[in-house]
């Protein structure tokens, strides 16, 4: 574990504390005695995080006028989790998600810049900017795509302007992870539709649902192995590279989550798969794992939670 470094406790601030992947950083930030400072559009701070976060903001972080109200000057690093992730719905808000998701980065920074700050900023991407056409395992030289679902292209687009204010003076890096699942996530990724559609069919007798191809294989970490890595590279002393991958290094298929998942739901056993046309993606590819040597070479981090334990402990969540 990479601890917070330097004589003083850190002060982390966090936007889009109130979000599934959030949630898990403050809690991992908070274990290791920094002082965790949070962003939200809401209101209020989520119930599940008192106790976690020592300070909450409500802002409109695309809001130039808003963020410059926000107390930067004592804050050492930001993660910059603010954004939108549903893929499947990005195709719908093309716009939305290229403005929220490359301003709710852009704003905050140059603000810091304006202050003449050193804060560390970590601006959170993805490794679907990578395009599946090339060798795996996807490195973080491996090339990215030139098109993609808008959420990916908004990735890109954000990167391209953290690397724009690298080269001003902010002091920007860039993580990369792939597909993270564990307890709290919401609707619009694999595991939690799966669990709604196994939940459904044994509420109501079925013994089949209906899936896009499980035969796919992707690259999952833990969301708390994922926020460890946040946590190292915001704290780490130092760091030689602008991008890091945070993935497990192998792949398994969806068909592997959907047995792990009837496994350890009540009644499920007998649920079994069909594939159902309509919810197949046009030319999605087979397989995708990353690298993450570089990752654990500077920090010491690597994947410590296995996949069937993350799934225990979703459905446990539910």
């Amino acid at each position: 574990m990479v601890p917070c470094y330097s004589g003083h406790m850190r002060k982390i601030l966090i936007t889009g504390i109130n979000g599934f992947v959030a949630s898990h950083l403050g809690r991992e930030l908070k274990s290791r005695n920094c002082f965790v400072a949070g962003v939200g559009r809401q209101r209020q701070l989520s119930h599940t995080l008192k106790g976690y976060v020592d300070e909450y903001y409500h802002c409109d972080l695309v809001d130039p006028n808003k963020v410059s109200g926000l107390p930067l000057d004592y804050v050492d690093g930001v993660i910059s989790l603010a954004g939108l992730a549903n893929v499947g719905a990005s195709f719908e808000q093309k716009t939305l998600y290229m403005k929220v998701n490359v301003e709710v980065l852009t704003v905050l920074s140059e603000r810091i810049l304006k202050l003449g700050l050193k804060t560390r900023v970590l601006a959170i991407s993805t490794g679907a900017v990578y395009s599946p056409i090339q060798p795996l395992p996807l490195k973080e030289s491996s090339n990215v795509i030139t098109c993609g679902s808008p959420y990916a292209m908004s990735k890109i687009a954000m990167e391209s302007e953290a690397e724009k204010l690298r080269l001003r003076g902010l002091n920007c890096i860039i993580a990369r992870p792939f597909n993270h699942v564990g307890p709290g996530q919401e609707p619009g990724f694999l595991v939690p539709d799966l669990y709604k559609k196994i939940k459904t069919a044994v509420d109501i007798g079925e013994e089949v649902i209906r899936t896009g191809d499980l035969t796919t294989k992707r690259d999952y970490t833990d969301v708390r192995d994922v926020v460890r890595a946040y946590a190292d590279l915001i704290l780490a002393e130092q760091l030689n590279e602008p991008i890091y991958n945070i993935c497990s290094g192998r792949s398994i298929t969806g068909k592997t989550i959907f047995d792990l998942m009837t496994g350890n739901m009540k009644q499920a056993k007998s649920i079994r798969p069909m594939l159902d046309q309509e919810l197949l993606r046009p030319n999605d590819p087979k397989d995708i794992y990353g690298d993450n040597s570089i990752l654990k070479n500077q920090t010491g981090w690597e994947p410590k939670i296995s996949i069937e334990q993350t799934i225990r402990d979703f459905v446990a969540s539910m």
